[in-house]
């Protein structure tokens, strides 16, 4: 009988392989040029990856193996096989400190962040974090939750528009985009959440800030659609 510590090798090495004879050298150097820039990527596109991750059960600890390989590949596949039930808040933390570029961020938030239970929680802490792709994943996860479920309470309410607010103002190119991902959802689920959105920024219009002129600008597209 194999044991367990044997198998995981195994398959890690199985993976690894797939992904080799997968290997496409343009499409590593084009997102090399696009600034995604990783110790080791084999170029391997998305639907590529999904069809891997198709032939293994969801499994706690070859995820774990996965995520701690600095290989593109390898994190994005880990997001797929993680179980929701055994990543508990501290893991999530650890893998929060790995992810260094938008696509990982994107990518982790849609295959495993926003289906975690402690998400709604869990982003709001996030969002308030100096790091930039800790607050970007915050942005992200909570967009995606707000597609699926949509209403917060008012005092969450609160707290997302004024972490979204301060973030936009001070945050960078990657940050500002996340939370105009998240406030357009957020605007998008009923007529008030969009006026609440723009009372915040109406004063903004004529700001000698760029950045406040900036936010004002793309709530004001957001709500003329």
């Amino acid at each position: 009988m194999i044991d367990s510590n044997e198998q995981l090798h195994q398959q890690l090495k199985d993976i690894k392989t797939q992904l080799r004879l997968s290997m496409n050298g343009a499409v590593s150097q084009s997102m090399r040029e696009k600034g995604l820039v990783y110790k080791l990527n084999f170029g391997v596109e998305l639907p590529r990856i999904k069809s891997i991750a198709t032939a293994y059960e969801k499994n706690h600890a070859l995820a774990q193996a996965l995520w701690k390989e600095d290989i593109r590949e390898c994190k994005i596949l880990a997001g797929l096989l993680q179980p929701v039930d055994s990543f508990f808040p501290e893991i999530a933390d650890i893998w929060l400190e790995d992810i260094r570029n938008i696509e990982i961020a994107e990518l982790t938030c849609m295959n495993l962040f926003q289906h975690l239970p402690y998400a709604p929680a869990k982003s709001l802490h996030w969002i308030a974090d100096e790091r930039e792709y800790v607050q970007v994943c915050g942005f992200l996860t909570i967009a995606r939750l707000l597609a699926k479920k949509g209403d917060m309470n008012e005092r969450v309410e609160n707290e997302f528009l004024d972490q979204a607010v301060a973030a936009f103002l001070s945050g960078s190119y990657h940050v500002r985009n996340a939370v105009m991902v998240a406030l357009r959802r957020f605007m998008q689920h009923a007529e008030e959440n969009a006026f609440l959105v723009c009372r915040r920024v109406e004063e903004m219009e004529n700001s000698e800030l760029e950045a406040e002129r900036l936010l004002y600008k793309a709530v004001k597209e957001e709500v003329i659609g």
